[in-house]
C-alpha cells in the first residue's frame, strides 16, 4: 500500500509554489492583463491566481478547454494525510495558475502563464466519512437522489475528491491534470474523467453566453450582483467563501432533436434559438413572461425548460451554471458507438436546498427529458479560497 507522507519534493514544491504566487499581485479570478476595460472584459489569454476568498472556477470566465478528475482516496488516507495532499495541491495550484512549474516538473516548459488555467478542488461525500470529519460536514451537502429519468453509470458518477482543470487549450489542461494527478497518486487513484470544450466568445472575440450542441444558449439566467453571492457561497463554519457543486453528465439525442422543426425546438426550450431571447421577449437577458398568452395558450407552454427550471416555478430557488459540451466515442462488441451532451455543473449554497428540489421539478415536467439522459452524477464540496502561506480546506482539516 502507497505510503501518503509527504515527500521532500513536495514541501518544496508547496513552499516554493505559496512563496512566489504572492508576489504577482494578484487575488484569485483578477487577470493580470491590465486594467483597461477591454482586457477586463476579455476571455482568454488572461492569468488568475490562486490566491483569495474564492478558488478559481467558479466566478472566472469559462475558458475554451476544461477536464474534471474525479479520485478515490486511498484506504490508508485519513485526515491527516487529506491534509497533506491538500497542501501539496495548494502548492501546484499556485505555481501552474501563475505559469510556473512545480518542482520535478518532468515537462517544466508546458508551463505558461496568460492561459486562462483556473484548477477547481472539491471534496466529495466520503471525506466527511473519515475519522474526525462527521461534524464537518456542510449543511444541505448530500448525494442527488434517483431520478426518474436517470440512467446513471458508475463509471462518470462518485468520487471522493474533484480537480476541475480550466484554460484556453487542451496542452495546458493536460499538463496541469497530469502534474495534479501524479502528486496525488500516494493518497488517491482517479475514478474518471470527463473532458468537454466552450465558446465563450463570438465572431469578434467579445464574450457570450456559450450554446450546448443542441445550438441553446446555455446559462442565460445565471443570477448576478448580491443574488449570485447569497446562491451560491456558504457562510457556515470552515466553508464560508466555498460552495457546493453538483456534477451531472447528460446525455443528448442530437439525432432525434435535429429532425423537430425550429419552431418545435424553441416551444420546447421557451426561448429563440439565435438570440437566446424568451418567447415572451426580444433579448437573451429578458425575464421569462409566464403570464403571456395569446388567445388563452401560454406562450411559454407548461412544459417548457424555461418555464419548468425559472425561479419563479420553483419557490425562488437559483443557482450558478457552468457547462461543457462533449463528444465521446468507445469500441464496444467490435463495433464504435458515439454519445454526445453536455458536462452540466452547478454552484449553490445547499445542494439539498437548491439544487435537489429544481431537478425534481424538472424530472417531472421538462419537456427536454424526452431528448437528455442523466448519466453520470457526482457532488463535491468546494472549499474557499486560500491565502498566500495558507492551503486548500485548511479550516476543515488543520490542526
Amino acid at each position: 500500500m502507497p505510503d501518503p507522507r509527504l515527500s521532500r519534493r513536495h514541501v518544496f514544491g508547496y513552499a516554493g509554489a505559496a512563496g512566489l504566487g504572492g508576489a504577482a499581485g494578484v487575488v484569485a479570478g483578477r487577470a493580470t492583463a491590465g486594467s483597461d476595460d477591454a482586457a477586463a472584459q476579455r476571455v482568454g489569454g488572461r492569468t488568475y491566481l490562486a490566491h483569495g476568498d474564492h478558488q478559481s472556477g467558479i466566478l472566472t470566465p469559462t475558458p475554451a478547454v476544461g477536464e474534471l478528475v474525479a479520485f478515490d482516496l486511498l484506504p490508508s488516507v485519513d485526515r491527516t494525510a487529506l491534509g497533506r495532499l491538500m497542501r501539496v495541491w495548494s502548492g501546484d495550484v499556485a505555481a501552474l495558475a501563475a505559469g510556473r512549474p512545480v518542482p520535478g516538473d518532468a515537462a517544466p516548459d508546458l508551463a505558461q502563464a496568460g492561459v486562462s488555467l483556473s484548477i477547481l478542488i472539491g471534496l466529495g461525500p466520503r471525506v466527511f466519512d473519515l475519522p474526525g470529519l462527521a461534524a464537518a460536514r456542510p449543511t444541505g451537502f448530500q448525494e442527488i437522489p434517483p431520478m426518474a429519468h436517470d440512467r446513471l453509470e458508475d463509471r462518470w458518477s462518485g468520487g471522493d475528491l474533484l480537480a476541475w482543470v480550466s484554460a484556453d487549450d487542451a496542452t495546458s489542461v493536460a499538463h496541469a491534470v497530469r502534474r495534479l494527478t501524479t502528486d496525488a497518486a500516494p493518497f488517491a487513484r482517479p475514478r474518471w474523467t470527463q473532458r468537454g470544450s466552450w465558446r465563450p466568445v463570438d465572431a469578434d472575440g467579445n464574450p457570450v453566453t456559450g450554446r450546448n450542441l443542441f445550438g441553446q444558449l446555455d446559462g442565460s439566467a445565471n443570477p448576478s450582483g448580491e443574488t449570485l453571492t447569497a446562491t451560491v457561497f456558504s457562510t457556515d463554519g470552515w466553508l464560508a467563501g466555498g460552495t457546493q457543486l453538483v456534477v451531472r453528465r447528460i446525455e443528448m439525442n442530437l439525432a432525434t432533436w435535429d429532425e423537430l422543426t425550429r419552431d418545435r425546438q424553441e416551444r420546447v426550450i421557451g426561448r429563440a434559438l439565435d438570440t437566446g431571447a424568451p418567447l415572451t421577449g426580444t433579448a437573451e437577458h429578458d425575464d421569462v413572461d409566464l403570464t403571456a398568452a395569446v388567445d388563452g395558450v401560454p406562450v411559454i407552454a407548461a412544459d417548457a425548460h424555461a418555464r419548468v427550471a425559472h425561479p419563479s416555478h420553483n419557490s425562488g430557488r437559483r443557482m450558478l451554471r457552468r457547462g461543457l459540451n462533449y463528444t465521446h466515442e468507445e469500441w464496444i462488441d467490435g463495433s464504435w458507438t458515439s454519445s454526445a451532451g453536455l458536462i452540466f455543473t452547478a454552484f449553490q449554497a445547499s445542494i439539498a436546498d437548491q439544487f435537489i428540489p429544481v431537478q425534481r421539478m424538472l424530472d417531472q415536467g421538462d419537456a427536454l427529458n424526452e431528448w437528455t439522459t442523466a448519466i453520470g452524477s457526482a457532488v463535491f464540496v468546494i472549499p474557499p479560497g486560500f491565502a498566500e502561506g495558507a492551503w486548500l480546506a485548511q479550516g476543515l482539516l488543520g490542526d
